[in-house]
Order: C-alpha cells, then sequence, then structure tokens
C-alpha cells in the first residue's frame, strides 16, 4: 500500500510541476504581448529606491516621466527607470494596450524562479494531498477491521457459550 501512495504522490508532484510550469510560461507570454515599451522622457531626475538603497532591492530609480500614448497624447506619470539617468534624458517605460504605465514584463530567468518557485509549491502541495488522502483512507480501512473483528469475537464468544479465556 505505501509504495503504491508513493508512487501516485510522486505522479501527482510530476504532473502538479508540468500543469505549473505550463501555466507560467503562458502568463509570462500573455504579459509581454499585452505590454510594449515605449520611449520616454525624464522629467525629473531619478530618485533611488529604498530598497535599492539597502541593498534588498534592485538597481533602479523611479522618475517622472512623459511619454505619448498610442493615440497620441502625452501623458505623464511616475516610473522605475534604469539608475543614472538625468531630467531630459530618455528611457524606456512599459505600457499597456491603453497606454498607461505598467512594469515590464518578467525576464526569462524571472520566468524560470517564479515557475521553479510555484513548481516546489505545487509539488509539496500534491505530495500533502496524496499522503493526507492515504492516512485518512488507512484509518477508515482500520475502523471497518476493527469493527468487524469486534463482530466476529462477539459471534465467536456467543458460539462457545459466552465463556471468556
Amino acid at each position: 500500500m505505501d509504495a503504491a501512495v508513493w508512487t501516485l504522490a510522486l505522479l501527482a508532484d510530476v504532473a502538479a510541476g508540468v500543469l505549473t510550469a505550463d501555466f507560467v510560461a503562458r502568463d509570462a507570454a500573455a504579459l509581454r504581448t499585452e505590454r510594449h515599451p515605449v520611449s520616454a522622457v525624464l522629467t525629473e531626475d531619478p530618485v533611488r529606491s529604498t530598497a535599492a538603497v539597502d541593498g534588498t532591492g534592485s538597481a533602479d530609480d523611479w522618475a517622472g516621466v512623459r511619454w505619448t500614448a498610442p493615440d497620441g497624447t502625452t501623458r505623464t506619470g511616475v516610473a522605475r527607470v534604469e539608475a543614472g539617468g538625468k531630467a531630459g534624458s530618455t528611457t524606456w517605460v512599459w505600457l499597456d494596450d491603453q497606454g498607461r504605465l505598467v512594469p515590464a514584463p518578467a525576464t526569462a530567468g524571472q520566468v524560470r524562479l517564479q515557475g521553479a518557485a510555484l513548481d516546489m509549491v505545487a509539488a509539496v502541495t500534491g505530495a500533502v494531498a496524496v499522503l493526507l488522502v492515504s492516512r485518512c483512507g488507512c484509518a477508515w480501512l482500520d475502523r471497518r477491521r476493527l469493527a468487524r473483528w469486534e463482530t466476529e469475537w462477539a459471534r465467536m464468544d456467543r458460539q462457545r457459550g459466552g465463556r471468556k479465556g
């Protein structure tokens, strides 16, 4: 029984990993098609984010930017830009289909990392679910077996005239 449960857990892990990897890849591809880079002008000098200053974030800064939307209007906003730019210089920002600022889509490395992390979560969850169902099933079968044993012992006791020992 244990070999079957472990085999089922392994198969559940593989299935969860494949499905999760496919989901992450499709999600990343969808974001890449929904977002596109456009040239923008820095309207102010970039400010280093707190996360980048304390060493836990990226080397990017935040700055006011101006860009031309797909409908031809000029828009402004605050975006993450490469470190080292100055007001008046050009940079790239990412827009959605409505011309709104959005974060850049994940790089291939970020997608792999996200996929690996979600694969691990899915694999552990799948294995725990299979093992939990297995243990609950074993407990249920044990209770049924014990009830049958009690019934059989009671029947045997009656056949022996109710004698103990």
